[in-house]
């Protein structure tokens, strides 16, 4: 495998995550330390446990990141407004939002259009007036559950919205990341926006590879066993 990255490279697309329903205060404070140690990108945990992680991450360089209308997308526009504001209001770096796969899956494009732009300036008028920091915006569009076509048009109304990042999976659904999704993302979108992978990413063999097809982000519960295979292989 030929080395495209630094270890510090690698690290720097890693969102270390905890989303089970079931993981405990102990459990995320772990989750913190250990990417904390590994100058991860970010962590990625549920809403109420912000408060913990931007404790034991306050001064470093890891962000945190929690999630709106996971796992089903279903909630309500106003409901992801809220969840948006509130997880800002607590100290979310980074908002990965799922949208409204029935409403996808319906062909309604214009609510899509609709759910995503009024989140993205919600969040943009009210991080420059009140946060002074940019919110990477995340919009989560579950591959496993739509058709190439879909895929395609999300992709393009994601990226003209403004937001940061496509990423292709909740962790929830049918499968996790594929390299055929980043593929397809990446044939539709420009570089101006990031892609993140995640699901089902457990080695630095898959890390590679979905990064070598345009991910630029890696939602993984795996972080340390990746950095540990990378300096297994390239850092003795």
């Amino acid at each position: 495998m030929v080395k495209t990255l630094t270890r510090e490279q690698l690290a720097k697309t890693i969102d270390q995550t905890l989303l089970s329903p079931t993981a405990t205060v102990q459990a995320v404070q772990a989750l913190c330390v250990t990417a904390k140690k590994n100058h991860f990108a970010a962590v990625c945990v549920n809403p109420s446990y912000i408060p913990i992680a931007k404790r034991i991450l306050s001064g470093s360089d890891v962000k945190i990141c929690s999630v709106v209308g996971y796992p089903l997308g279903a909630n309500t526009i106003e409901t992801k407004v809220f969840e948006s504001r509130d997880n800002v209001k607590k100290g979310a770096d980074e908002l990965d939002v799922v949208i409204n796969l029935g409403m996808l899956k319906s062909g309604n494009y214009t609510y899509i259009e609709k759910e995503i732009g009024i989140i993205v300036s919600v969040i943009r008028r009210e991080q420059m007036a009140e946060y002074n920091k940019h919110i990477n915006i995340k919009i989560v569009i579950e591959n496993g559950a739509l058709e190439k076509e879909e895929v395609r048009k999300v992709c393009k109304i994601i990226e003209e919205s403004g937001a940061d990042f496509i990423k292709t999976s909740t962790g929830f659904g049918t499968r996790g990341a594929e390299l055929d999704d980043v593929r397809l993302i990446r044939e539709v979108v420009t570089r101006n926006i990031g892609v993140k992978a995640a699901g089902g990413i457990k080695t630095f063999k898959d890390a590679q590879a979905l990064i070598d097809a345009g991910a630029t982000r890696l939602g993984t519960s795996s972080g340390l066993n990746i950095i540990d295979e990378y300096v297994e292989l390239y850092d003795k």
